[in-house]
């Protein structure tokens, strides 16, 4: 049960949300690192060793077994997807490579920094893509959780190359530690595929 000073954090740079919450085979699920550091006014600060993950609206969505996508263009398949419950029991989230990171989302992580391209084309396919969301991890299966009562949090963001009407943000939002995981039997894919989103 999450407090209200209970958070997980959201670095974005748009917004949506995804039903299917099966595991894909197709691609390798991959974590990129970024340190955390944590500071005590007696003990001073040391570097914890994390990862993010993507949000599951931006992870590519199939029909489970195959690779025929469940949401294409603008619109829902209307063979896998005519409604949410149908789509869930057809679709899978598949994971994100080491090298879909950058060349298909524009994401880099080094060290403490964290670096989220807006329109990245990739150079395979010729497709693009815009925006993503990403979430701190704490291991491989559940979300960081920031305890912020009577705590201190600082980041500095770097917005000075971002375009006219664009909305960059570190946020926090009040998610599931596992994505929803337990609280779903449906739910396979939880924290670690990027599981849960939940805001206004």
């Amino acid at each position: 049960m999450q407090t209200k000073n209970q958070k997980a954090l959201t670095i974005a740079a748009l917004f949506g949300y995804i039903t299917a919450q099966h595991i894909g085979t197709q691609k390798a699920e991959y974590h990129p690192n970024m340190s955390l550091g944590k500071c005590t006014t007696s003990g001073g600060c040391t570097k914890e060793s994390k990862s993010v993950t993507m949000d599951a609206n931006w992870r590519w969505l199939h029909n489970i077994g195959g690779y025929t996508n469940c949401y294409d263009g603008n619109s829902w398949s209307n063979t896998y997807c005519p409604d949410p419950d149908t789509c869930s029991a057809n679709c899978a989230l598949d994971g994100v490579p080491a090298g879909d990171w950058p060349s298909v989302y524009g994401v880099q992580t080094s060290g403490d920094d964290l670096s989220l391209g807006f329109v990245t084309k990739n150079g395979e396919t010729g497709g693009m893509n815009v925006g993503s969301r990403t979430y701190m991890m704490d291991d491989a299966y559940n979300y960081e959780m920031f305890m912020l009562k009577n705590q201190e949090f600082t980041f500095d963001v770097d917005v000075s190359n971002m375009p006219c009407g664009v909305n960059g943000a570190l946020y926090f939002v009040e998610m599931p530690k596992d994505g929803g995981k337990s609280a779903s039997a449906a739910n396979q894919a939880g924290a670690q595929y990027g599981t849960g989103y939940c805001d206004a």
